[in-house]
């Protein structure tokens, strides 16, 4: 566990969204099925009673953050991630659910850069979460990569299952997502915590890591498919430290996560015990920025 803190500068004259008088923004960042960990994180900030003013969200994070805007607690994500993703055999049907052709592409071999994210969130999105960024209860920006334009983009209103889609299409595994006639891929390729982008009108901004990084004794050379994602993981990580020197958020979490793959879904329970402790770290960090700007 790695938690950052820095004292807030301002305090809200406001408690909407907040905690003692402070609003409170979220960024959740990617890390494909490490970002399970973001689950304790909601459930944290349900149990002090505090509502973010505003989500911010990369890969992963956009999906769960779009299930904590439209007005879902983290008990309700605990349970429908349980419940979709904890059992072998919901997962196949849901697959199955996508037609016959989905199910053989998804079960009958790894195709690299094949599967259609868009199609494959059709099935496994709870009903809470809308159609569109505009019905969601709590203001939501998602990150994107223009893949052409070589640029960051913040989705915020349209469709809202497009821009998960595309926040999470990671690139050699998943198609990419047309949105406004551009090619967009996952979000964490320019920012994997995009906290900075919530910063305005939030005293506290949180932001949570769960990218990880390679796992291993240091002597056995990493198969293709890890040489890939850990590639990606070392880059991502490159990017926030930068981020971190820079403009850190408030407080900065790092749940446990780099023993869990990006595909390991079906870990949902290992990862949901694993990543229990970030919620005492969250606790912690944040009555202690709200009793030391308090104090000042």
């Amino acid at each position: 566990m790695n938690t950052r803190l820095s004292l807030p500068e301002t305090r809200a004259a406001s408690g909407n969204g907040s905690g003692d008088g402070f609003r409170v923004a979220l960024a959740l960042g990617g890390g494909g099925a490490r970002g399970i960990a973001h689950i304790a994180v909601i459930e944290a900030l349900d149990e002090m009673g505090i509502r973010p003013v505003a989500i911010a969200g990369s890969s992963i994070g956009a999906i769960f953050g779009a299930g904590m805007a439209a007005g879902m607690s983290g008990a309700e994500i605990r349970a429908f991630t349980l419940e979709t993703l904890g059992n072998r055999g919901t997962v196949l049907n849901r697959l199955w659910s996508l037609g016959p052709d989905a199910m053989r592409d998804m079960v009958g071999g790894f195709r690299l850069g094949h599967f259609n994210l868009a199609r494959i969130l059709t099935a496994f999105l709870p009903a809470q979460v809308p159609a569109r960024f505009e019905d969601l209860a709590i203001p939501l920006k998602i990150a994107v990569t223009d893949y052409y334009g070589q640029s960051e983009v913040i989705l915020e209103e349209g469709d809202l299952q497009a821009a998960m889609a595309a926040s999470a299409a990671i690139p050699g595994l998943f198609m990419p997502v047309r949105i406004h006639g551009r090619i967009m891929v996952d979000g964490g390729i320019f920012n994997p915590i995009p906290y900075e982008h919530v910063a305005d009108g939030a005293d506290i901004v949180i932001g949570v890591d769960v990218v990880g990084g390679p796992e291993g004794d240091g002597t056995h050379a990493p198969n293709r498919i890890e040489s890939m994602f850990g590639a990606s993981q070392l880059m991502m990580q490159a990017c926030i430290a930068l981020k971190l020197k820079l403009h850190p958020p408030h407080l900065f979490l790092r749940p446990p996560v780099s023993r869990f793959g990006v595909l390991d879904f079906l870990k949902v329970r290992e990862i949901l015990e694993e990543t229990e402790v970030v919620k005492d770290e969250l606790k912690r960090g944040l009555e202690s920025l709200i009793e030391a700007s308090s104090r000042a």
